[in-house]
């Protein structure tokens, strides 16, 4: 008969005891889905979130409605990403606006008080949400979004869900050091991804159990290239292709 040691006995209660929490970690992925669909494509990766107790923007883009946000992420510098006078139309004296380090200067001139300035890898929590900040560059079209500038995609875990903002980025190495519930990935090939394909395949290399392609229609990318996505990745993952607010 084995003998359990002190340490053996320690290990297992410990076990015993955190293995609820595990399992509570675990979001069905109907729950996943449901809030997938709730997410609004603004155009061209702009955002909108809503979980009933923050709004959360990301690159908000020819904002012509009135909305107040509680945080916005900015992406990088370029003016479809970030764009004052769609922020000026969010922003209250509690806003908090969230950028790369080389936006600081933009966003300085902003006037808005709350800001946070972000590096690749940086981890923080916002107002409550925890925050990774991930790289996100070209390699073949470096010229648009060199790795050296440290432009940024964001992983927000939301009511225990992982959103990926991928910002403007190729299907990049790093993509396979993370994973996500949800992934909104650029589908434009001038600017962002190769090609459809690559965007198929960081969608698996995130993980993803449900991917909204965005970035596509206005200045690259059509339609088309949505309904090549989702057929790329059936049966793989669910994709959900959203209708933009403005006019693409």
């Amino acid at each position: 008969m084995k003998i359990l040691t002190t340490t053996s006995i320690a290990l297992f209660l410990c076990f015993v005891t955190l293995m609820p929490t595990l399992i509570a970690q675990e979001i069905p992925e109907k729950e996943i889905i449901t809030f997938a669909r709730s997410i609004e494509w603004i155009g061209p990766s702009g955002v909108k979130i809503n979980n009933g107790k923050q709004i959360i923007y990301i690159d908000p883009f020819r904002i012509n409605n009135s909305d107040q946000a509680d945080i916005i992420f900015i992406t990088h510098d370029h003016k479809d990403h970030l764009d004052p006078p769609s922020i000026s139309k969010l922003q209250t004296d509690s806003t908090i606006i969230v950028a790369p380090l080389s936006c600081r200067d933009q966003i300085n001139d902003l006037g808005i008080s709350k800001k946070i300035f972000l590096s690749p890898w940086d981890s923080t929590k916002i107002a409550g949400i925890p925050v990774k900040a991930v790289p996100a560059y070209n390699i073949d079209k470096a010229q648009f979004h060199p790795k050296s500038k440290n432009y940024l995609g964001y992983i927000l875990t939301i009511d225990g869900i992982e959103v990926y903002h991928a910002g403007d980025t190729e299907r990049i190495p790093e993509m396979q050091q993370f994973r996500c519930d949800i992934a909104l990935l650029p589908l434009g090939q001038k600017y962002t991804m190769n090609s459809v394909y690559d965007a198929a395949n960081a969608a698996l290399d995130v993980k993803a159990k449900v991917a909204i392609p965005i970035h596509y229609g206005l200045f690259e990318g059509s339609p088309a290239d949505a309904v090549m996505f989702q057929r790329l990745l059936r049966d793989k993952i669910k994709v959900i292709i959203k209708s933009a607010a403005i006019n693409q």
